[in-house]
């Protein structure tokens, strides 16, 4: 299926769709380069699929783009990847301000660099007003500990007396995640895409993806694009979604 075909069939319904971007390493390592070569290229990908989102119907778009697993590579890799992040929102910002991208951030981010951290900021700040596609990224992110932050904010309620143990609901913890905090707050992922082949999701999303569909694709994700991201979700029209119930 064509991007274009694919824009016209309105993406099945998807409207979050959040992706693991996976494959960068064995991309460059199949060429003979370094990892840093494939994690250039993937920021490509992004570019491409940023653009191609909002002709296939998807309201929101989060990426999964540093793990706080990811602190465990080794020091020169951490450092190309902060730096392709600086390098992508420095260069990329003017033109998703100007397409209407609003740009998020998830996971413990504030946690990075001071002057990286105002940058981010920055960004955000300046696209909040914007309409158009919603971009998050996943930054120092980790599911389980983001619904750690989540039980340690219920629990400081608890002990300060401004709420009782036995009313804690599900509800009340989702309220409580990243993705609630961002400005607006999120919709729960309809469908969560792993580029690579791999079958796990790495921790991302534990909580938001317990019905989301999950979508995997062998191609690695510096070669994704527009007509990959338009096959995702023709995949995802083909889905009949239960929630459970049957």
């Amino acid at each position: 299926m064509t991007v274009a075909a694919a824009s016209v069939a309105g993406g099945g319904g998807c409207r979050h769709l959040a992706i693991i971007m996976d494959g960068n390493g064995r991309w460059a390592q199949g060429r003979r380069l370094p990892r840093i070569a494939g994690h250039r290229e993937g920021v490509q990908a992004v570019r491409r699929v940023v653009e191609a989102a909002p002709g296939l119907g998807l309201d929101v778009l989060t990426l999964y783009a540093f793990s706080s697993e990811n602190w465990k590579r080794p020091a020169d890799e951490v450092s190309d990847l902060m730096g392709l992040l600086r390098h992508y929102v420095q260069h990329e910002l003017d033109t998703l301000h100007r397409n209407g991208v609003r740009l998020d951030f998830i996971g413990d981010w504030q946690a990075l660099k001071p002057d990286l951290v105002r940058l981010l900021e920055t960004a955000r700040d300046k696209t909040r007003a914007n309409t158009g596609l919603r971009l998050v990224m996943a930054l120092n992110y980790g599911g389980q500990g983001e619904i750690v932050r989540a039980a340690k904010a219920l629990a400081a309620e608890a002990v300060a007396g401004t709420l009782s143990p036995d009313d804690i609901t599900s509800e009340m913890l989702e309220a409580r995640l990243d993705t609630a905090k961002v400005c607006g707050g999120l919709p729960l992922p309809d469908a969560v895409l792993r580029t690579s082949g791999e079958l796990r999701l790495s921790n991302f999303l534990l909580w938001q993806a317990a019905y989301a569909e999950f979508l995997v694709t062998d191609t690695l994700w510096p070669d994704f694009d527009g007509a990959a991201l338009a096959a995702a979700l023709d995949d995802f029209s083909r889905r009949e979604r239960r929630f459970g119930g049957r």
